[in-house]
């Protein structure tokens, strides 16, 4: 809540904020046939339930309409993030009228393209470059982080595939003896 919207909140006030909306949350309106562009991610928090601590993960589903409009297509809280809760929530976004999605951004949680791919077998999945970047950061230390993201920055804000290539490739000189797997994760991705 801090980094995104400049307020502190307690655990307790979340807590008793979620156990007041839980029960009336409905998500029923009708969502258009086709988004282009759909962002599913979870965010996972603590609550205090019978005087204890649990974890709950609370996913969303964000889409970019035809019109190229954000649209905030849903909000659903469970457990702990799995694949089988996002199996859920893609037949849930079908039932709401969902016919296809052309491409689904995701972290790489295992099943979650499986899932996806369930419900919407034409979609074309495609890992978050946030997650992406936040995950090549967990092997770099803090004193290199800035002049790391600067050169990775070259490659995905690239205004072409030959410029991202070519940057990845610099990229992967400077850096790739000393975090190569960094750089097979990106390859992974399909920057090789």
């Amino acid at each position: 809540m801090r980094d995104i919207y400049g307020i502190d909140v307690s655990p307790t006030m979340v807590s008793k904020i979620t156990d007041k909306i839980l029960p009336t949350i409905v998500q029923s309106r009708p969502l258009n046939r086709v988004y282009p562009i759909v962002y599913l991610d979870a965010i996972h928090f603590k609550v205090r339930k019978d005087n204890r601590i649990i974890n709950k993960a609370a996913y969303s589903v964000l889409g970019i309409n035809l019109e190229g409009q954000k649209d905030i297509l849903g909000i659903w809280v469970g457990e702990s993030e799995s694949a089988s809760f996002w199996l859920g929530v893609c037949n849930d976004l079908k039932n709401r009228g969902v016919e296809d999605i052309l491409i689904a951004y995701k972290d790489e949680l295992a099943g979650f393209s499986e899932a996806i791919n369930t419900v919407f077998p034409k979609t074309e999945i495609q890992l978050c470059v946030i997650h992406q970047i936040r995950n090549s950061l967990k092997y770099v230390p803090y004193k290199e982080q800035k002049e790391f993201m600067v050169d990775l920055k070259k490659v995905y804000q690239a205004l072409t595939l030959q410029e991202a290539e070519l940057a990845f490739e610099q990229f992967k000189e400077k850096w790739g003896k000393k975090h190569p797997i960094i750089i097979r994760s990106w390859e992974k991705i399909g920057l090789n």
